[in-house]
């Protein structure tokens, strides 16, 4: 960014005072502002609890060091030069930044201020995820959140590459992970049916028999993604005695809700996805018992980020809520 006093000065004092604004004092700066709001040293002086001498070898050591007259002095008083009018807001603006420095430092030690890298699977974002962003932007509205939608296997990757702060994801970790990530379960919920609308005549009833339901492709993630969540999908249908056929793999869950939408097939899909409305889909519970389908959030145990406390804390009280 162009500084005004810089820019004010000819090419070859550009190149001599490279470097110049480096050896500034702070101290420097406020005597300058001090006489540029009194136009008087000796009013200035007082000001400043000093005698007048230190504080014009101060001003002369800083016109010196900028090589420019930053006052034009003269019998009938003090004025500012082109040079000092430019430095004046320039030096407010970097001591007002210096005054909120100590403020900042104790803010990001106390992880009130900062940055944090969040990535989360499609189905928090239905679920868990939006409630929790609330509460933490309320009680953290200094922080900057950054947020990446990301199936569970990459947030893994980025987690162990340290390139997210922590992750909402499906388990289970695997065992090259266990030794570097922490582990917190959030969010346990059943799983539903979501099918193409008017496909069961089961009009009113809130509740499907998988065995009643018309045989359909099933709609599925791909297991190398979420091997804990295809795996559960496929004992469901196992312990109703079928077989479904697989039409469709998709890696995100809107993307699933919308082959349903379409026609393409059923699918099984955590009960929070039932938030998700889509025109031609219909949600049912199903009679059969089904497995728990957890959603967890993962961090690298080696971060110790302030700002990270503060979200693990936030997101324990999150946890407890929906045991």
């Amino acid at each position: 960014m162009s500084c005004p006093i810089y820019d004010l000065m000819p090419c070859d004092m550009r190149r001599e005072s490279q470097g110049v604004f480096s050896h500034i004092e702070l101290r420097q700066l406020r005597y300058f502002v001090t006489v540029a709001e009194e136009l008087h040293f000796g009013r200035a002086a007082k000001r400043l609890h000093m005698t007048q001498p230190p504080l014009s070898q101060t001003i002369f050591a800083l016109e010196e060091l900028l090589g420019a007259a930053l006052f034009d002095r003269n019998r009938r008083g003090v004025a500012l030069t082109v040079a000092g009018a430019a430095l004046l807001p320039e030096a407010r603006r970097l001591l007002m930044q210096a005054d909120e420095l100590p403020a900042l430092v104790k803010r990001a030690a106390s992880g009130e201020a900062g940055k944090l890298a969040l990535a989360f699977v499609s189905s928090a974002d239905y679920s868990v995820l939006p409630p929790f962003l609330r509460a933490y932007r309320a009680a953290y509205p200094q922080v900057q959140i950054t947020l990446q939608e990301a199936t569970s296997d990459l947030q893994l990757e980025e987690l162990l590459e340290g390139r997210i702060d922590a992750g909402l994801l499906l388990p289970p970790l695997p065992d090259r992970a266990k030794g570097e990530l922490e582990y917190l379960p959030v969010l346990n919920e059943p799983l539903i049916l979501a099918s193409p609308a008017r496909l069961l005549e089961l009009r009113g009833r809130r509740v499907a028999d998988l065995r009643e339901v018309p045989p359909l492709p099933l709609i599925i993630f791909p297991r190398a993604i979420s091997p804990g969540l295809y795996d559960s999908i496929l004992s469901v249908f196992h312990a109703a005695g079928l077989t479904p056929t697989i039409g469709q793999e998709a890696i995100q869950m809107q993307t699933i809700v919308s082959l349903v939408s379409a026609g393409m097939g059923i699918a099984l899909v955590p009960q929070s996805v039932g938030n998700l409305r889509r025109p031609g889909v219909e949600y049912r519970s199903l009679t059969q018992s089904t497995p728990l389908v957890e959603t967890g959030l993962a961090w690298r145990r080696d971060n110790t980020s302030p700002v990270l406390k503060g979200f693990l804390d936030l997101m324990r009280e999150v946890a407890v809520g929906h045991k």
